[in-house]
């Protein structure tokens, strides 16, 4: 699968991956400061963005994706961060091909199984006719119903374009995306540890990362370093974009 993807900058290869109902979009800014350090890749992981839809929704496939990708970009090995949903297939990929990651970096996600979060707000998606909307302003009042949260809104409602009629579209493969979410919920099966350098970093306000996860984080990726970003949630590199990149910035920048 070719994936889409921007990339900014020169230097050794950073490949961002985004988290569930994200896409490379929600990584522009924050690219271009690591782009001043690196040659940063930001990937549409597959079902999402602008890259190509599959019935196949997991992280064996998202893995197997980013292999493609590297192959195809003759990119030998990489730094790889990934968010949430990408940060789970990070660490699945590093694990399974730990030659081609050199250095791991995973953002408020364990490798742990998780509760579905995300159902509801995949239903309220799901349920929306956007074809039946005139402007993005009427099917932000429609989704408000069930998502009252402003931006959280904002950020699903990236994933809306129109298409080749002009009627509003669904980028993501929202019908894929709902049945096979359990598919993202799931631990990962991580057979071989993944040795190399490793930062997690968490969100002082988030509980996807427990303190009692260390230890089982460790016992798959030895060389773990956490990092607590303060007044942070789940999505922490856009609440805290200047914490979050100095805390990756000098992760990297120690283990040169």
């Amino acid at each position: 699968m070719q994936l889409n993807y921007f990339t900014c900058g020169e230097g050794f290869p950073l490949i961002i991956l985004h988290g569930l109902l994200g896409s490379s979009d929600n990584w522009q800014i924050l690219s271009k400061r690591f782009a001043e350090h690196y040659q940063v890749f930001a990937l549409d992981l597959r079902n999402h963005g602008a890259s190509p839809h599959s019935d196949r929704f997991d992280y064996p496939s998202m893995a197997d994706d980013l292999r493609e990708f590297m192959d195809a970009q003759q990119i030998a090995e990489a730094i790889v961060l990934g968010h949430s949903m990408g940060g789970k297939t990070a660490m699945q990929f590093a694990a399974d091909n730990p030659d081609r990651v050199r250095k791991l970096v995973v953002a408020d996600i364990a490798p742990k199984a998780y509760p579905p979060h995300h159902t509801e707000i995949l239903d309220a998606l799901w349920t929306l006719d956007l074809p039946q909307f005139e402007d993005r302003t009427e099917t932000d009042q429609a989704l408000a119903a069930d998502i009252p949260q402003a931006p959280l809104r904002s950020f699903l409602l990236k994933s809306v374009t129109r298409d080749e009629t002009g009627e509003f579209t669904w980028k993501i493969n929202l019908r894929t995306i709902r049945e096979q979410y359990g598919n993202i919920t799931v631990a990962l099966d991580i057979r071989t540890p993944f040795v190399k350098p490793t930062l997690f970093i968490r969100g002082a306000k988030s509980d996807y990362i427990l303190p009692g996860d260390e230890e089982a984080i460790r016992s798959s990726f030895p060389a773990a370093e956490f990092v607590v970003i303060e007044g942070a949630g789940h999505w922490l590199h856009a609440e805290k974009p200047q914490e979050f990149f100095s805390a990756v910035m000098e992760f990297l920048d120690s283990k040169r």
